[in-house]
This record gives structure tokens, sequence and C-alpha cells, in this order.
């Protein structure tokens, strides 16, 4: 499969100025064309299984996913199982599966009662975190401030992180979108350096899209996925914007993940309810 960069976003950018732009290789659709000189972005697809399995479910569900037949060779998966199935999911999930865990302490080893320091998850052969979901920003009071803190925490320690921003519906309502980004986006540029963010994935999740069946259209989605990378550029750098892969998560699901994957500037999806089915998910990874 050919994979569009991170040029996409110029491409669109020059388009709405009413520049004109030369495409390099096929036109025949946006994640077909290339443009020269620009890395590749590796399509992402994440499973956040949250707070749901019992034993025989995790079982059941990891064996699904291990008789999944993955068709799409381009495409890096990670499943991030609750803490408690971390360990028997690391070692029976297929290998060409990665696995995360759903949050981290920024902190080292120590007198920490009931959190799990990133130390520990990195001693254990796990290799992603999910970082800043909305229901963490909400339920447990993480400041865009504290997300990016753990999110370099994380960084440091050898993990990357799958790491979330989006706006409520009031914003979206109301026009702010870009400001409630804006807003997220700024402490993680402060804190993370230019070699930082290779080890980060964006995952763009509007919160009145997640777990209520709403879905932005492509077209949302993908203005909004422009912006960012737009701002990633104008304050980090043209490197990082071109490099940095950015998820799209809300109501993702086997019946419309293909079509939200044909956008130029989706470069993966975080998916809900729809990793907890095995041959939906393995669906929703073959359609790009």
């Amino acid at each position: 499969m050919t994979r569009r960069t991170g040029s996409g976003f110029l491409l669109l950018a020059l388009g709405v100025l009413g520049l004109r732009y030369t495409f390099v290789g096929s036109s025949s659709g946006a994640r077909s064309s290339r443009v020269a000189m620009e890395a590749e972005r590796k399509f992402i697809v994440g499973g956040n299984w949250k707070a749901n399995g019992s034993p025989e479910s995790v079982k059941k569900l990891v064996e699904e996913l291990n008789e999944g037949e993955v068709t799409s060779k381009d495409v890096e998966v990670v499943c991030a199982p609750p803490f408690v199935f971390l360990s028997e999911v690391q070692g029976t999930l297929r290998k060409d599966y990665a696995v995360a865990a759903q949050n981290l302490w920024d902190k080292d080893p120590g007198a920490w009662t009931g959190e799990t320091p990133a130390q520990m998850l990195a001693d254990m052969g796990i290799k992603w975190v999910v970082l800043g979901h909305s229901e963490r920003r909400e339920n447990c009071g993480e400041t865009s401030q504290i997300v990016a803190e753990k999110t370099k925490f994380a960084v440091d320690k050898g993990l990357s992180t799958l790491t979330c921003i989006g706006e409520k519906l009031d914003a979206r309502e109301s026009g702010k979108t870009f400001d409630v980004l804006d807003e997220q986006l700024k402490p993680l540029a402060d804190v993370l350096s230019e070699e930082d963010w290779e080890k980060v994935v964006l995952a763009y999740e509007p919160v009145w899209a997640i777990g209520t069946g709403k879905v932005a259209t492509p077209e949302q989605a993908e203005e909004t996925h422009a912006y960012i990378r737009k701002w990633l550029k104008e304050n980090v750098s043209e490197k990082v914007s071109d490099s940095v892969r950015i998820q799209y998560g809300g109501s993702v699901n086997d019946k419309n993940a293909a079509e939200l994957g044909k956008q130029p500037n989706i470069d993966g999806f975080l998916v809900g309810g729809a990793s907890l089915k095995g041959g939906a998910f393995t669906t929703i990874i073959n359609s790009v």
C-alpha cells in the first residue's frame, strides 16, 4: 500500500490558498499521492479496551485477534488492555501486535500506592502507553500540563505514547475546536524536543464522538487533522509536522474506517468499543 506523507497538509493548504502545486506520482487519490523527499508515515491502529473484560472474555478476544487474517502489511497495531490483564495479553497476543498500558505514573518506583510507574512498564517489556484520554482528563482531573509532563516522562523512560487530544461538543458547536487544540498542544510543544516527537503519536478524539455512535465526517476529521499538522509546523518544526502520526478516534468501527482512512492527514485510528470484537478490529486494520 502506498502511503501519503506529511506534505499532504501542504498540498491542502496550497489548494485552499489558490496556489499552484504539482503532485509527484499517481493522482488517483489522496492516499496514493506521493511527494518527493518526504518520509512516509506508517498507519497505526490502536485498540483501547478501557476498563472492560473478564478473564474469560479477554482470553477469547486474544484468540480472535490471533486468528485474524491481516492482509494489510503496512499497518502498526497496538492493543491496550486493562492493567490487570497487561501481563497475560503481552504473553499470549500475536507478536506482530504491540501491547500498551492505558496510563502510567510519572515518578520513579517507590511509595506510590496504587500507581504503576513508567519504569515498571518498561522493565516488563511494554513499549507503548495511552495518555491524556478524555475520560482521564474529565474524571481524574488530568490537565493538559499533566498530560504533557507524563508524555515527556514516558518518552524519557523509552516508551512510545498515544497522546490524546480533542474537544467537547460545546467547543465544536461554538467554533472553538482549534482554541481547545491550541491549549492542549502548547504544553506538549513546551516540554518535548524534536527528537522526543519521534516516539509520540497524537490521537485526535472529538469527545462528543467517543462512545456515542456519532462520528466526525471524513471532511471534519481531515480539517482538524490538517490544522494539527499546521500547528506543529508553526510551533514545533516542519520536520515534526511532516513525520508525526495523527490518529482519529471517536466511534471508529468496521463500517466507517475505510472512508475515514482515505483522508490524507489521518494516519491511523484509536478504536474503543470495536476493539473488543476481534473480527471487527481486524476489519479496521485491513481497511487501509
